[in-house]
């Protein structure tokens, strides 16, 4: 199967920490991963951008996972190109399930295009419903 991006990452977000993993190369022979574990403090998540800007990733792919990925697209949306999935298209097979396991199976997918974009209204239209949600 072809590559389609180079540089990419896949995030597993949860409540309290974010699983990242990083696939940089062309082809497997020359594939470099790396997996951090960031807290989601907002301190932590420009950590986390700090440093996948400093691998040159170009496209991130993250689960929307309940109310937990506003904070992280809304932090990286900026620098990135970013695909939020629908988590129940892109299940892994059955089977023992990690976090690092997960992070990696989002960066194969995004790496090779086989991820199914959600739709993410602009910013000001989600600044609008988080408005009018606490009325």
């Amino acid at each position: 199967m072809d590559t389609l991006h180079t540089h990419c990452a896949g995030l597993d977000v949860h409540q309290k920490e974010i699983v990242a993993c990083i696939l940089i190369g062309a082809s497997d022979e020359t594939l470099i991963k790396e997996v951090r574990t960031f807290p989601t403090m907002t301190k932590n998540l420009f950590e986390m951008l700090r440093w996948l800007e400093s691998l040159g990733i170009t496209h991130i792919a993250m689960e929307s996972t309940g109310v937990y990925w506003k904070p992280v697209y809304n932090i990286i949306e900026d620098f990135f190109d970013i695909t939020l999935a629908n988590a129940q298209r892109i299940k892994n097979v059955p089977g023992r399930k990690t976090d690092v396991a997960n992070a990696e199976w989002i960066a194969k997918l995004l790496r090779y295009g086989l991820i199914e974009k959600s739709f993410v209204p602009p910013a000001d239209i989600r600044e609008l419903r988080d408005l009018t949600r606490r009325r």
